[in-house]
């Protein structure tokens, strides 16, 4: 098995620490963790990816640490994507690069495939549809107590909630029966100061305002909204607990409308929201399968 490494490198005016497997000269798989979550969070696939001859990277998104918090307070999916194709140019990225995102890191490949298609060759995105997919669901009941957790990210007891066990607690839901214990620590790790903590909990705050800081963000922003041009392999745990797959497949037509051409759409069985942990090897076949096609 392939070494993982450890790095920082400048992009977007943010430095950021990154993991990395596989050769320097093979094309970029950059790949995109999410909340509660770090970038061990692809412990299993980065192997996978450079045993195929990728060089992959794996950053901590913009405010966990190590890597820094911004100082204008950006984090709405635009500037997540901008940080994407930021990235790209500094690993020196080519039409060959493809990206893969769970979660937030789901909503950072689509903004950034879609704002700079040249730069990204096949695109794979874990446990987050794009958000026309799920918005007929969103409301439904049952999708709505699982989605708590986002209303109290809008409240000022946000932060004195996010304790181990609530963040523990909010794992054993989403994947029934994966100990989650060390990515617990893991993601309280990246939680290094109040302000880590805060950065976290702004991605849930930037939903609700997604006009802040748009000159910037502009394009990133409006691509992550509308259905790229890069084809997209999207996988989804059929346990999910934080969005269920009720509210993502209750259409399958809809759902793929909402990917761009030539995608598939798919179930991963005896999964949750952490699927590529709770099925890697099932997961890991997937991707590799679909990033290796031409």
């Amino acid at each position: 098995m392939a070494d993982v490494g450890t790095g920082t490198v400048e992009a977007n005016g943010l430095e950021f620490g990154y993991l990395t497997a596989g050769p320097a000269s093979g094309p970029l798989a950059l790949c995109l963790h999410g909340f509660p979550d770090s970038a061990h969070t692809w412990r299993h696939l980065m192997p996978e990816l450079a045993a195929a001859g990728y060089r992959a990277v794996a950053p901590f998104m913009r405010g966990y640490a190590p890597t820094a918090i911004p100082a204008d307070g950006a984090f709405q999916t635009g500037a997540l994507a901008a940080d994407a194709n930021a990235l790209h140019e500094v690993f020196g990225g080519d039409g060959d690069a493809v990206l893969i995102g769970h979660d937030w890191g789901a909503f950072a490949a689509y903004g950034a495939s879609g704002a700079a298609p040249g730069r990204w060759r096949r695109v794979v995105t874990l446990a987050v549809p794009p958000m026309g997919a799920m918005l007929h669901s969103f409301f439904a009941y049952e999708q709505l107590k699982r989605s708590f957790y986002i209303f109290l990210m809008q409240t000022p007891l946000a932060a004195m909630a996010m304790s181990d066990d609530f963040v523990a607690g909010l794992w054993r839901d989403w994947s029934p029966g994966f100990d989650a214990s060390d990515d617990v620590t893991r993601f309280m790790a990246c939680m290094a100061t109040p302000a880590h903590m805060e950065a976290a909990i702004g991605y849930y705050r930037a939903m609700l305002d997604p006009t802040r800081h748009r000159e910037r963000y502009a394009s990133e922003q409006d691509a992550a909204s509308k259905p790229g041009s890069k084809p997209t392999l999207y996988l989804h745990g059929s346990s999910d607990g934080c969005l269920g797959p009720d509210a993502v497949f209750a259409d399958h037509a809809a759902l793929l409308a909402q990917l761009p051409p030539e995608s598939r759409a798919e179930l991963v069985p005896d999964a949750g929201h952490f699927l590529h942990l709770d099925r890697p090897g099932e997961v890991n076949r997937r991707i590799l399968d679909w990033i290796t096609t031409r």
